[in-house]
């Protein structure tokens, strides 16, 4: 007779594993002898093994009982279930590898591939570190609040990006963060932007931003991460610039 201890050893896992296995049910336990001690035959390294093997391959704990209790047909039909239940769990974790390795690529992170693309294409711009991280947050809240207007818009920006003014604006923006409110060269920036603002209001395509509560336009309309006194003038430019009625509730020109 073996000590559970000794069971353990045979069997290569912890006692302490044994002790949850007695606690589910999953392995009887043996009357203790006369000092106390469990005392374990040759019937209990077998099923030990048995419950061991299949823990090992993946079977739940709390089915391991049932698949052993099976016949022959509900043995296959139970390893089956398991394998299927394996495979996806497998797909998950390969899934959650791959988003590891673009950890080190922000960019990457919470945003679906075509955003993805736009923001690999706004790289080559030459944005500093804070806008393209402005840009690229702000897609993350629009897809958080607003994802059906988002991938409808997305296109035509991404379209944006071949336009030599909508980039020279962009790159306008970016120069402009640290200047005064009262800089003479934000006019000119704001004339470039209402221009650019005007033609996306002229797409056939754009959105119902009738739908879309004006809260969640309120914190769709603002420039996500950066303060700045000279963009905060910008808006009030760019406001003063647009047409009424055409002004469509895009996120910040600046974050575009």
């Amino acid at each position: 007779m073996l000590t559970i201890g000794q069971l353990a050893a045979h069997a290569g896992v912890t006692a302490k594993a044994i002790r949850v296995y007695h606690a589910k049910g999953i392995l009887p336990e043996p009357e203790r002898d006369a000092s106390g001690y469990r005392r374990y035959g040759a019937q209990a390294i077998i099923d030990l093994t048995r419950i061991v093997t299949l823990a090992q391959a993946g079977v739940p704990l709390a089915r391991i009982p049932g698949t052993l209790d099976a016949d022959a047909d509900r043995f296959g039909q139970e390893i089956a279930q398991i394998e299927s239940e394996l495979r996806t769990r497998i797909r998950e974790l390969e899934q959650r590898r791959a988003r590891l390795r673009h950890l080190d690529q922000p960019h990457r992170l919470c945003l679906p591939p075509e955003a993805i693309e736009y923001m690999e294409r706004v790289r080559v711009i030459g944005l500093s570190e804070r806008h393209e991280h402005a840009i690229r947050d702000g897609f993350i809240l629009s897809y958080a609040l607003a994802p059906d207007i988002t991938r409808i818009i997305l296109p035509a920006r991404t379209a944006l990006l071949d336009d030599t003014e909508y980039v020279a604006v962009l790159r306008a923006y970016d120069d402009a963060i640290e200047w005064a409110p009262d800089d003479p060269r934000l006019e000119k920036i704001a004339d470039a932007a209402a221009r650019i603002a005007e033609r996306m209001t002229m797409v056939s395509d754009l959105p119902d931003f009738d739908q879309v509560s004006p809260e969640t336009i309120d914190l769709l309309s603002g420039h996500v991460g950066i303060e700045s006194a000279a963009w905060d003038r910008l808006d009030e430019l760019l406001h003063e610039r647009l047409v009424p009625g055409r002004d469509a509730p895009t996120t910040a020109i600046g974050e575009m």
